[in-house]
């Protein structure tokens, strides 16, 4: 039996996640987010617009509004 291309590379792309740290992939603790805009529930908001006046908490829900 001849083995699919998926089973060819599961191997392959499991070694490459073990190898590459998950925290090169985004920030850490304690980082400064760099500045976006966005949509918020009381119009568009600019992360500028809080430095130095409060602290914010940005919350993302990913997958969201994908099907499952």
């Amino acid at each position: 039996m001849k083995p699919s291309k998926t089973n060819i590379w599961t191997p392959f792309i499991l070694l490459m996640m073990m190898l590459i740290p998950a925290a090169s992939m985004g920030m850490a603790v304690g980082d400064k987010a760099p500045p976006f805009n966005g949509n918020s529930t009381q119009g568009m908001i600019q992360s500028a617009d809080f430095i130095g006046k409060k602290n914010v908490v940005l919350a993302l829900y990913f997958a969201v509004f994908t099907p499952v």
